[in-house]
């Protein structure tokens, strides 16, 4: 491989909790060239010459990035801020511990200075003294804390958001324990950034102080007050009602509402709690969507416990239950305020908005995927190694016999059906990176737990599927049954299909069959091929092995080789 690997860390000084995070990526030439030609037909962006890959034989694109190690501690520096105006000793001894901490751990990755983003927020950009505790860590060790400005945070907490999900107009919201931030997006451009100081420190110190059940007028206390922070930031006031352009970008489909993305570790903590209250599989919150009456619910149910038993709900964690009710509140209120059935969650953080906007995404004009399921796919597919052309061509082959099927009105597709075929034919395969033995089964674990930016948990669990049954079976939902919508069971059968018999055309992998389309024939559906090399494996692999009996269950065709 040829991997040209560059390793960081970044490191996040919140008002909360403080977290190290170490990330790897790199480019790699041959898997540039096949996943640009394996997304041609659905990613028109991505398209490149297959030679090398790049034009010119320029240096190969960053293709793929992976968090790799991350240490957190709840410093909870920010305590006593909304009272006093400043960092407590006892907050700033927990400080410097942390950092000793950290700068340890970024030596023992062997990352110096050069190569550390440390990055500080709101409690100390705010304290009077914040100045006094940066030059006891600078005097106290080799890392340079940057304090970045409510602008920065909020532009990073964008960059982490766009980045991670589909929304193309909308509103971010970033929580964080000293404030929130709240940027209004259009057409995937950050438009106007605002930070507010509700975050969820300040606001139980300051509202919050009971540690008993919190009483009906606490929670109205609250409430109020963030209306009244919010009453100024226009873009907010009923967006969930406003109607997407017919000029947006792709995914927002015109006549579509505007879109809520939530981020931070409360956002994370409540939809995880949501899930679980809703009996969905634990496959991850991104893209999960907390709608306003599980918001409800959960305040409610966070409301009437003491504090110190807040964080025994499941989903909450320990180090966040004294905190999580004020989280809730703000975000119910937000959410209320746009006028959103619900806030989608990313698993992104400001953390990764750093690493994309000065390292991943560096280069570029602006640090914005062209395409962020593409990149999500392609990201997961070079990273376990799969054997790209390979892989590459079996998804161009199942999108066009998808087509074909679709063009000849023997299939009905389902929105974003052709998307999912694409991503599960790219990603069948890195199950093999565990052992080729039962690697279908090895895929569709690695999918599920992937969090595919860009998917939501629905999503993931079919094109996790769609891989599972590439090989052999009937395909079923399984355990992922929960999460399915009328007409998925039908969707998955379709593409497991396909998929099935694309890996049988490329069984050699030498790409011998250049183009394969399905046409009506009477009763029955030819499969016509057009060679570039040798058909002998592929026709016996598909006689053989191509499962005739599916194909006439599905499509109520007998499936005729030409």
């Amino acid at each position: 491989m040829d991997h040209d690997v560059r390793q960081v860390a970044v490191i996040d000084l919140g008002s909360n909790s403080w977290r190290a995070v170490v990330y790897m990526y790199g480019g790699n030439r041959l898997a540039a060239a096949a996943i640009a030609l394996a997304g041609a037909e659905t990613h028109p962006a991505n398209q490149m010459a297959l030679a090398g890959g790049v034009p010119g034989g320029a240096k190969p694109p960053r293709v793929w990035w992976k968090l790799t190690d991350e240490i957190f501690e709840t410093v909870r520096i920010g305590a006593g801020l909304a009272e006093t105006g400043r960092l407590s000793d006892a907050g700033m001894g927990r400080g410097l511990e942390t950092l000793a901490v950290f700068e340890r751990f970024c030596a023992a990755h062997g990352l110096g200075p050069d190569a550390v983003h440390a990055v500080a927020t709101s409690a100390i950009r705010d304290a009077s003294n914040g100045e006094r505790f940066l030059k006891a860590a600078r005097a106290a060790g080799g890392l340079n804390i940057e304090v970045i400005s409510d602008e920065d945070e909020a532009r990073f907490g964008y960059v982490a958001a766009i980045n991670s999900s589909t929304m193309t107009d909308g509103i971010v919201l970033e929580t964080g324990g000293g404030s929130i931030q709240l940027i209004k997006v259009v057409d995937r451009r950050a438009e106007l950034l605002r930070s507010f100081p509700l975050g969820a420190v300040r606001i139980t110190e300051g509202l919050l102080r009971g540690s008993g059940p919190a009483k009906k007028k606490d929670l109205q206390r609250v409430r109020a007050h963030v209306r009244d922070a919010l009453s100024d930031y226009p873009p907010l006031a009923g967006a969930g009602k406003r109607i997407v352009g017919m000029g947006s970008a792709a995914r927002n489909l015109p006549g579509a509402a505007e879109r809520i993305v939530g981020m931070g570790g409360a956002v994370r903590n409540l939809a995880a709690a949501a899930q679980r209250m809703a009996d969905q599989p634990d496959i991850g919150v991104q893209g999960f969507v907390i709608t306003r009456e599980m918001l409800a619910e959960l305040v409610q149910t966070l409301a009437a416990l003491p504090v110190a038993e807040r964080g025994e709900v499941p989903g909450i964690k320990v180090g966040r239950g004294d905190i999580i009710l004020a989280s809730a509140l703000v975000i119910e209120t937000v959410v209320e305020l746009g006028k959103f059935a619900g806030i989608e969650v990313t698993e992104a953080s400001l953390r990764d908005g750093v690493f994309l906007a000065r390292e991943f995404l560096a280069d570029e004009p602006e640090p914005l995927f062209d395409d962020v399921r593409g990149a999500g796919v392609r990201n997961l597919a070079t990273q376990y190694e799969s054997d790209l052309p390979h892989v590459a061509h079996v998804a161009q082959l199942s999108l066009q016999m998808f087509d074909s099927l679709a063009g000849a009105g023997l299939l009905q597709p389902r929105p974003g059906e052709r998307e999912l075929l694409w991503a599960a034919a790219m990603l069948h395969d890195v199950g093999m990176t565990i052992s080729y033995d039962d690697h279908h089964k090895h895929s569709y674990y690695l999918i599920v737990s992937a969090g595919l930016p860009g998917f939501d948990p629905r999503e993931r669990a079919l094109i996790a599927q769609i891989s599972r049954y590439h090989r052999k079976g009937a395909a079923k939902l399984g355990e992922l049954a929960a999460l399915a919508r009328p007409g998925d069971e039908q969707l998955l059968d379709r593409c497991s299909v396909i998929l099935r018999l694309a890996e049988h055309l490329e069984r050699g992998r030498d790409q011998s069959v250049r183009e394969a389309r399905l046409r009506a024939n009477g009763r029955g559906v030819d499969l016509h091929l057009e060679a570039a090399g040798d058909l002998t494996l592929p026709r016996w692999s598909v006689e053989r092995y191509g499962d005739d009996e599916a194909f006439q269950r599905v499509f109520g065709r007998r499936l005729l080789i030409g």
